[in-house]
């Protein structure tokens, strides 16, 4: 069953352009990365790069915390709780429009094209949250 989430968070999901992943290392410390991602309205979809320590952490504990910045005050807290998984049928960047349509010019920012964007972040992890927090 889907999450509930506010109309105020889900345009945020659309808008924002950055998210904290927290994985967990082996010894048990937690890595939280900014991370570019996609949401479809039940999973979050990210692109790492193959020898990323995030998929490392995934191989030892796929439970994950996902949380968007806060305001200034310490408001708008979004923190989604969920379970991360390879996403083997996942198009690669430069052929999924949505990510496309979301982060091409941040592609073309960061000196790199779709084709070489999906070269180098190969790898397709999907997040399904069982939780959500929205303050």
């Amino acid at each position: 069953m889907p999450l509930t989430i506010s109309r105020k968070v889900a345009q945020r999901l659309r808008r924002e352009l950055v998210i904290w992943l927290t994985t967990v290392r082996a010894d048990g410390m937690p890595q939280p990365t900014p991370v570019w991602f996609l949401w479809d309205g039940e999973t979050f979809l990210m692109y790492p790069k193959p020898n990323a320590r995030k998929l490392r952490n995934l191989a030892h504990d796929s439970r994950v915390a996902l949380n968007l910045n806060c305001d200034e005050w310490g408001s708008e807290v979004v923190v989604f709780t969920g379970e991360a998984s390879l996403d083997e049928a996942a198009p690669p960047v430069n052929r999924n429009p949505p990510y496309m349509r979301k982060y091409r010019e941040g592609i073309k920012q960061i000196d790199m094209t779709p084709e070489s964007m999906a070269s180098d972040y190969s790898v397709a992890i999907r997040v399904k949250p069982t939780r959500v927090r929205q303050e």
